[in-house]
């Protein structure tokens, strides 16, 4: 899946305080059931994110109410809609963690995808 921020966006969403605020909120949806998180990694302009959903309420309402909340607490505007992509294999499923984890360093944002500091998984105890 990606979302990406509004144009206007300011501060970027890799901003440290802000960048905590979101990566707290994708934890905080993880932990009461709204969505399961493979893999949640933010970009300056844009996020990345592995997830399941729950059948009810379903894919679209848990983002509209993650968007929603974290534009009124966070001030982060956000483009409509977002991008979502199903994951058929395990082999996709590797190879899409793999993109996703190593898109900053792709994008000269870091020197290594471990360098990265703006991610989070229910996956590992490094986050």
């Amino acid at each position: 899946m990606r979302i990406r921020a509004a144009a206007a966006q300011s501060p970027g969403l890799t901003d440290p305080v802000l960048a905590a605020a979101l990566l707290s909120a994708a934890q905080c949806y993880h932990d009461v059931g709204r969505w399961w998180c493979e893999l949640f990694l933010l970009m300056p302009d844009h996020l990345h994110a592995m997830l399941a959903f729950p059948r009810e309420p379903g894919m679209a309402a848990v983002i509209r109410d993650w968007k929603r909340g974290t534009a009124r607490f966070y001030d982060v505007r956000w483009q409509e809609n977002f991008f979502d992509h199903r994951i058929r294999s395990s082999h996709e499923k590797e190879a899409t963690w793999i993109y996703i984890h190593g898109n900053p360093a792709a994008k000269d944002l870091c020197r290594e995808d471990e360098l990265w500091p703006y991610w989070w998984s229910a996956l590992t105890s490094t986050r």
